[in-house]
């Protein structure tokens, strides 16, 4: 039986002796191939992730506007507009009113369209990472800001500027006179957004470049590009164009609003879907 063990072990060894083992340079070639796989595929990832939140922002978008649509219906045809739709305030404190959805977005008091639209992700870009210093069960956290949606001041909210009473305030849904093109929410960015109204200027509109201005920053989360939905239901993803439209984000903290923006195109096609003359 030992003779049996000794040759057995004695064959075990001269097959791993002729067994081939990695050298150090082709241990280096796999890692360098490695590597270089893993640097084309990250980009791609990255791409995919942003595509799939840009879903999810677009998915939010209609599920917010189908709720405002309902909450109309329910009221003759008047809708929860940019002054009472949400009307808390939205900044960096750790107030409730900040990170506790059932204090804010879902209570009816604060939002109307919260009893029509009960998942409180519905009112937050996927690709907002702003968060505060929320105390729960004793403890602080960082705790997701719950809104970062806003909504066209020109939906039932006061004219903005010398050429205001030009153009239409709209009331009621059946004062829409092209709902496809009239934008109701918009994603405002993390350092913009202070309440849920979002203050589109028609100064200059629309043959005085010179004087046109961003009152109000939108988001470009979603690779230089920020969500929208529109009357109709639809939602889209519009990818903006100057780089004045999105400067660096300040976070924690609040950008100057009401900047001039002569000439830019992205103010130009907020304009556009804002409102109309008289």
């Amino acid at each position: 039986m030992r003779s049996e063990n000794r040759g057995a072990k004695a064959y075990s060894r001269r097959i791993t002796d002729r067994l081939p083992g990695f050298t150090l340079i082709e241990l280096l070639v796999v890692i360098a191939i490695i590597a270089i796989l893993a640097g084309m595929l990250l980009p791609t990832l990255a791409q995919a992730k942003l595509k799939a939140q840009g879903i999810q922002c677009m998915n939010n978008h209609r599920q917010l506007t189908l709720a405002w649509n309902m909450y109309a219906e329910e009221h003759n045809g008047k809708f929860a507009n940019a002054r009472s739709w949400y009307t808390s305030p939205v900044d960096y404190t750790a107030a409730r009113y900040n990170w506790d959805p059932a204090s804010s977005v879902l209570h009816p008091r604060i939002s109307p369209l919260g009893p029509y639209c009960q998942h409180a992700g519905v009112f937050r870009c996927p690709g907002d990472r702003s968060f505060v210093r929320g105390s729960v069960d004793g403890r602080l956290q960082n705790m997701p800001r719950v809104l970062s949606m806003s909504m066209n001041n020109w939906v039932g909210g006061a004219a903005w500027g010398a050429s205001g009473d030009k153009y239409r305030v709209y009331q009621n849904t059946s004062e829409m006179l092209n709902p496809a093109k009239c934008y109701v929410f918009l994603d405002e960015r993390e350092d913009s957004i202070n309440d849920g109204y979002f203050n589109a200027s028609m100064e200059g509109y629309p043959s005085t470049p010179s004087f046109w201005e961003i009152l109000d920053y939108p988001a470009s989360y979603h690779n230089r590009a920020g969500g929208f939905s529109f009357v109709d239901g639809h939602s889209e993803i519009k990818r903006w164009r100057d780089a004045r439209t999105m400067p660096k984000i300040q976070k924690g903290g609040t950008i100057p609003l009401g900047v001039k923006s002569a000439n830019n195109p992205d103010v130009l096609w907020l304009m556009e879907r804002a409102t109309v003359p008289k």
